[in-house]
């Protein structure tokens, strides 16, 4: 497993002279963000304000954070071809294998949230592959893309959260900017978070076919 300085530094020379495009998905995710809170309260009315943005988040955002999410993944593999509001409409094209996958994966977490706040950061960690997995294996149920992702995580939980903080003081330092920093800052967190996916596929890939070799021995 590559350390973390390591992920960040392939993640920097993935975005070396290419950071147009992943600062203008993040500008446009964020743009979509307040206009679809924007028409939530102008669709709500008094108390259902809260319900009416809770259910239009579930039934886009959550789906549009799936495109945007992906977008990263397919940032560093070279798949960079298609217009930008084409990514971060992917999760539309399928729209009920997506919104199963992204609410199932939400459901689960809000539960185990509702037991304690550990348990349910150490489970969204655990489902943090969900979305990747759902991507390169779009014949897997929301089911069986969660649970691969916990097996993919398992002993690597802490890994990811430790990417994660090291990024804490660049997020800090977006704070004295009034959060024009994190235009930058969240491609850079992504694509880190896209290249630490890879490093775990190849690492299980790796690690089956070692298996295979193994069991051939044996027979």
């Amino acid at each position: 497993m590559m350390k973390i300085r390591e992920i960040r530094a392939a993640a920097r020379e993935e975005l070396k002279g290419n950071w147009t495009n992943p600062v203008l998905i993040t500008l446009v995710y964020v743009g979509f963000g307040v206009v679809v809170s924007a028409v939530s309260n102008l669709l709500s009315k008094g108390g259902a304000k809260a319900s009416v943005e809770f259910i239009i988040s579930l039934l886009v955002l959550l789906p549009m954070g799936f495109g945007f999410l992906l977008y990263f993944l397919r940032f560093i593999r070279n798949d960079r071809d298609e217009s930008l509001t084409k990514y971060l409409f992917y999760g539309f094209e399928d729209y009920g294998k997506t919104l199963s996958v992204v609410l199932l994966a939400f459901v689960y977490q809000f539960l185990w949230f509702l037991l304690f706040i550990i348990p349910g950061i150490i489970k969204a960690y655990a489902y943090a592959m969900t979305y990747y997995i759902s991507y390169d294996n779009p014949e897997l149920s929301a089911e069986e893309c969660i649970n691969r992702s916990m097996k993919m995580m398992y002993g690597h939980k802490l890994d990811l959260f430790l990417l994660d903080l090291s990024f804490i003081g660049w997020i800090l330092l977006s704070i004295l900017t009034l959060g024009v920093g994190m235009l930058w800052v969240t491609p850079y967190m992504y694509t880190s978070r896209a290249k630490f996916y890879e490093e775990l596929k190849m690492q299980e890939q790796v690690g089956g076919e070692e298996g295979e070799t193994v069991r051939a021995e044996i027979e």
